[in-house]
Parts: structure tokens; C-alpha cells; sequence
């Protein structure tokens, strides 16, 4: 959804994760191109952004959005293998990344990063434990923000958009039982449920000089969850 409303504003889009199939049908649908990269192999990390570079073009928008959560762990118990790999790929990651597009972003004169995190960087969420996850996900806040402030004299502008619960591959377990939407509804005071369009709003506009001054923020889109 991020990469067709990029594309349709005007954007050449590179799409990367690990499943090619996908990211070829989206790629054909939207004019974008599609690379192939498993973000937990550091090698395959490192060659992303050049790939990106000589496709499409340097990069001057980033959007973070690979992300893993292991399952729900009470802290204690804990693997730290799961430890690892979630905080890499949710939090050293996207650092990563960030710092691979910098060249290019100063070399324009401009750039837009937008990192997604989630409310769980924000507040507990009872019944749901994710320690790992959550400490990923609030790194994120940190790391934009410092980010904002170092760049920012090469008018690059570093956000992060927190969604609160989406429907997706991830969550629509929760959804399609009844127990778990109506605990949703109850702990939601906006009375609609999110789509991804209301996700996707708020990726744009940070992305796009809508946002062109905004920067360092961590813009919270969870219909109220996180304001109660």
C-alpha cells in the first residue's frame, strides 16, 4: 500500500524484502522495480542500496517498514536468539540503511526518512508480552530523532509513523476472532477500525514536502489507543 501511493504521487519506487513473486506483480502493477534481499544477512544489506542506486536512481525517500515479532514471550523466558534477530532486523536494520542512503540524500540536497514503529514502542499493551519487540520498536523513536537532529543541516528530515492495530498478515488472527475485536473496540475510542489507508496518509505526507517541516517526530496513528 506504502509503494502504490508513492508511485502514485510520482515517486520511482524500489521494492525490497525477501519474497521476489510478490514484490514482481507489485513492481509490474506500480513501474517500480523489485530487488530481492533478506535483511537479516549483512552482506545482502550492504548491496541493497547500490542495487536501489543503479535501478532506479539515488534514493531520496527511505521507508522502513521490514519487521519482525517473534510471538508473545513473557520477558523472562525470552530466547536470546529471538533477542537478536528481532532488535537487528527491527532497530540495526533500518540504522543501516539510513546510513547507506545518507550519500545519496546529501549528494541531492534533500531526503525524507520515514521508519515505521508501532504504539508497543509507546506504552504496554496487556495480555500481549513482546519485550523484544516493544525495545525495537522505542529504539526507533531514538534513533530518528537523532538522526533529524544531525542531518538536518542537509535538509534531511527523519520521522517515524506509530500505527496502533492494523489488520494484516500479522494480526488478522485477532481479527477474525470475535472476542479479540470486540477487546479491540473496547480499548479503541475512535469507533471505526484502522485501514491502511489511514496508515498510508500519514507515510505521504511525512515523505512528501507536505511534511517539509517536520522531522524528528514520532507520529502515533492508533485511533486514540495510546491517548486514553
Amino acid at each position: 500500500a506504502v509503494a502504490r501511493t508513492l508511485a502514485a504521487a510520482g515517486a520511482r519506487v524500489a521494492l525490497a524484502a525477501r519474497r521476489l513473486d510478490r514484490l514482481e506483480t507489485l513492481a509490474d502493477e506500480i513501474g517500480g522495480a523489485a530487488v530481492a534481499c533478506d535483511l537479516l544477512d549483512p552482506a545482502q544489506v550492504d548491496a541493497l542500496v547500490p542495487r536501489v542506486a543503479e535501478t532506479v536512481g539515488g534514493p531520496e525517500i527511505l521507508v522502513n517498514v521490514a519487521g519482525m515479532f517473534v510471538g508473545a514471550c513473557p520477558a523472562e523466558d525470552e530466547p536470546l536468539e529471538s533477542i537478536t534477530q528481532t532488535l537487528d532486523l527491527n532497530l540495526v536494520v533500518p540504522f543501516r540503511l539510513c546510513q547507506a542512503v545518507f550519500p545519496h540524500m546529501r549528494a541531492a540536497g534533500r531526503g525524507s526518512i520515514v521508519n515505521v514503529s508501532s504504539i508497543s514502542g509507546q506504552v504496554g499493551i496487556p495480555g500481549i508480552p513482546q519485550a523484544s519487540y516493544a525495545a525495537s520498536k522505542a529504539g526507533l523513536s531514538g534513533l530518528t530523532a537523532e538522526l533529524a537532529v544531525q542531518w538536518a543541516r542537509h535538509a534531511i528530515r527523519v520521522n517515524t509513523v506509530a500505527p496502533g492495530f492494523f489488520r494484516s498478515e500479522i494480526t488478522s488472527g485477532m481479527y477474525d476472532d470475535e472476542g479479540s475485536c470486540a477487546w479491540l473496540r473496547r480499548n479503541t475510542p475512535l469507533p471505526d477500525d484502522g485501514t491502511v489507508d489511514d496508515f498510508v496518509g500519514a507515510v505521504l505526507w511525512l515523505a512528501s514536502d507536505a511534511g517539509r517541516f517536520t522531522t524528528g517526530q514520532t507520529i502515533v496513528v492508533d485511533g486514540g489507543w495510546t491517548a486514553r
